[in-house]
């Protein structure tokens, strides 16, 4: 039967249906003893290792001295984030991220993830203490040594010194190894000149630049005895105590943005600012007195990777944040669908929820399975992370994994996090759209998430370069005359795959059974087997395209992979599904209760049968899906979302988004209370003597007289 708003299910208490009622519209609530998610134990799996600091940071993001200002201007709102930012200094929010020397128990894993939850609260002050915590002073963790960690961490963690975060140029963008600003050694005063040559070497974008920075963590070409060592990072005083520049020291205000608007955002450029030697983060490359430069890593390209992993962070928290930032829009969207009644069905007194059309399931539940698998893949993401900065597996492989799964879940999570607010806003209609129900709020904060701390597609491409380079390592473990029977049985498999025998055998062998295409698509190793195969294939068609690239000079090979870019970002993309498909069958094997795992089983179905339609053209072009189980993903995925429809509220329960987090009355009751008030008019009005007649019911009825009279 139909749930309906009266009747819909609470997120603690999911509603079941008895096993006699009889049904009344399209989709079945499961009878008694059918499967059913446990909220509280899928709740739990969501959040993950730091259970304890999420419930906190849960806690504080439902206060309402944190929350998003709705109608304040630029000015104000910088100065509410201001404030608030002080509150979360006063609590000690990114103690954990403090290594033991510094007092602090070395848990990135916890810091990173009570940093995420604030993205509920309101996405400026998330991202302001990202700058303040987990970009400028991890940089001086991360980078620096223990004497320069003593000497600037604990303001820098107190606010005492609020900083900025001075690494993307006006000119260079996600480019930062060209970057232009230079800091020149000066053997004389032991002192380094930075400087700013030109226009396009400002600083820009920085967070607390335009107000409240007093330093700022720098990145420049470090130069010493006429020779640039590449990028590196320095601590630069910017502001005085009163808040004054110092001398020269130069700062524009970005102004109002697109979002983000409690954040003054804005530009630095150095002319021949000094600073001491010992400002130089160290850790990675020192200068001694005499300018005689030195670096425990030998390459300076490697040197400068390792230096770059500091932005690995922001993209970790990304990653969680734009997850967390979906799973409030469908929280609020959802609720609204099971409430929110619109055009008339059987029922004369009531209207059909909008959560019972096929188009509103089919918009919002790819998103929701969507949501699911990046929740469980951040997850492993996030551990990585931890293992990393916390000095567990700190080796150069390691970081290069993690910096890889970073950039890969990134832009997919942020991507999602977009398109999904946007959908959500759609399906709430105007009223998605009334600045109080925070979706446009939501949208406009998380749109800068795509290109800040690495453009999305500069990261896809980094993870495409990974794959190709893992691709071309696995064929030098091939001798020679290996390498050439192994091209030449590759390109006779791509070759098959662009013809139809391959595609014919599979049609042959589904022709009048469907149900056999249908379950296997349904199983979990044909789900598997069709995104490996698509993730590996598109990394081998880029490869072997790109093989006459090793021979040519530098212009022309950069010219062709060039060519080739889009292949390369698309493989990368098909990385991140089989990524996102593969946490989420794992995470489904740790759950016990059978329920539980059949309704996430049909989640992760659904996310994967979608990913694989999504791309269908692909599969059916080059033979690995016959044209039979193409036709028969989209009626699968269709009973699939019938499947689901009575989960959706249990589904978004398990994300565990509170009063306090949601905020918008049409998610808070609003809507419930109209309809119910709505159903109690109409009821009256039917039951009362003195009702209108509506002008077709009289013509109506004047019709079945003048028949029954013509019969007589």
């Amino acid at each position: 039967m139909t749930v309906h708003a009266d009747n819909a299910p609470t997120p603690s208490t999911p509603a079941t249906a008895a096993s006699s009622a009889t049904p009344t519209g399209p989709i079945p609530v499961p009878p008694s003893g059918a499967a059913r998610l446990d909220v509280e134990a899928v709740a739990e799996a969501l959040l993950g290792s730091w259970a304890d600091t999420r419930r906190a940071a849960r806690e504080r993001a439902a206060r309402p001295e944190l929350h998003r200002p709705l109608d304040a201007t630029v000015a104000e709102h910088r100065e509410r984030t201001s404030a608030q930012m002080q509150l979360l200094a006063e609590e000690d929010v990114s103690f954990p991220m403090l290594p033991e020397h510094l007092g602090g128990p070395n848990d990135n894993g916890a810091n990173v993830a009570g940093f995420e939850e604030l993205v509920v609260a309101d996405p400026s002050l998330q991202i302001k203490a990202g700058v303040q915590w987990g970009l400028f002073t991890s940089a001086i963790v991360q980078l620096g040594d223990e004497q320069q960690q003593k000497a600037w961490v604990p303001d820098a963690m107190s606010l005492a010194t609020p900083g900025a975060f001075a690494m993307t140029e006006i000119g260079h963008g996600s480019d930062v190894q060209s970057l232009a600003t230079t800091a020149t050694y000066d053997p004389a005063t032991e002192e380094w000149v930075l400087n700013t040559p030109i226009r396009a070497a400002w600083k820009e974008f920085l967070g607390n630049a335009a107000l409240d920075a007093k330093a700022a963590t720098v990145f420049a070409r470090l130069i010493t005895g006429g020779v640039d060592h590449g990028v590196h990072c320095f601590y630069v005083p910017v502001r005085d105590a009163d808040g004054t520049l110092l001398p020269g020291v130069a700062s524009e205000d970005d102004g109002a943005k697109g979002g983000l608007n409690g954040i003054d955002n804005g530009r630095l450029a150095f002319d021949h600012v000094r600073v001491p030697r010992t400002n130089l983060l160290n850790r990675y490359g020192d200068v001694a007195a005499d300018g005689t430069y030195t670096s425990p890593i030998e390459s300076p390209g490697r040197r400068f990777f390792t230096m770059l992993g500091t932005l690995v962070q922001g993209r970790v928290s990304l990653d969680g944040s734009a997850n967390r930032a979906s799973q409030l829009a469908l929280h609020i969207a959802i609720t609204y669908a099971t409430q929110r009644r619109q055009f008339t069905a059987a029922d004369p007194t009531r209207e059909t929820v909008l959560m019972d059309y096929q188009a509103h399931l089919h918009r919002l539940l790819p998103k929701l399975a969507a949501t699911y698998a990046g929740a469980f893949a951040h997850e492993q993401l996030l551990h990585a992370f931890d293992d990393v900065f916390s000095d567990r597996t700190d080796d150069p492989e390691a970081r290069e994994d993690l910096e890889t799964l970073a950039a890969a879940l990134k832009p997919t999570s942020t991507r999602l996090a977009l398109d999904t607010i946007q959908e959500c806003r759609e399906a709430c209609g105007g009223a998605g759209f009334i600045a109080e129900n925070q979706l446009v709020g939501l949208h406009q904060d998380l749109d800068v998430y795509t290109t800040f701390e690495g453009d999305n597609t500069v990261l896809l491409q980094l993870v495409a370069k990974r794959l190709l380079s893992d691709y071309t390592s696995e064929l030098k473990n091939v001798d020679r005359a290996g390498i050439g029977r192994f091209i030449a049985q590759r390109a006779e498999v791509l070759a098959k795959r662009h013809t139809p025998w391959a595609s014919l055998a599979q049609d042959l062998s589904d022709r009048g059974n469907p149900r056999r295409a249908s379950d296997s698509m349904r199983q979990s190793d044909f789900q598997e087997e069709m995104l490996s195969a698509r993730a590996r294939v598109k990394v081998e068609e880029v490869a072997l395209s790109l093989r006459s690239a090793s021979k040519m000079n530098p212009a022309d090979a950069a010219a062709e992979v060039n060519k080739h870019q889009v292949e390369m970002l698309d493989a990368a993309r098909a990385h991140a599904d089989l990524v996102r498909w593969r946490a989420f069958t794992t995470a489904i094997e740790r759950f016990e209760d059978e329920g539980t795992r059949s309704v996430l089983t049909d989640v992760r179905d659904l996310f994967g049968l979608s990913t694989i339609e999504d791309d269908l053209a692909w599969f059916l072009l080059g033979g690995m899906i016959s044209t039979q189980r193409g036709r028969q993903i989209d009626s699968d995925l269709r009973r699939l979302l019938w499947r689901l429809r009575p989960h959706a509220l249990d589904l978004v329960a398990s994300f565990d988004i509170r009063p306090g987090h949601v905020r918008a009355p049409i998610a808070l009751g609003g809507e419930q209370e109209r309809q119910e008030e709505a159903a109690a008019y109409f009821r009256a009005q039917r039951a009362g003597a003195d009702t209108p007649v509506s002008e077709k019911a009289l013509r109506d009825r004047e019709k079945r007289a003048r028949r029954a009279a013509g019969s007589h």
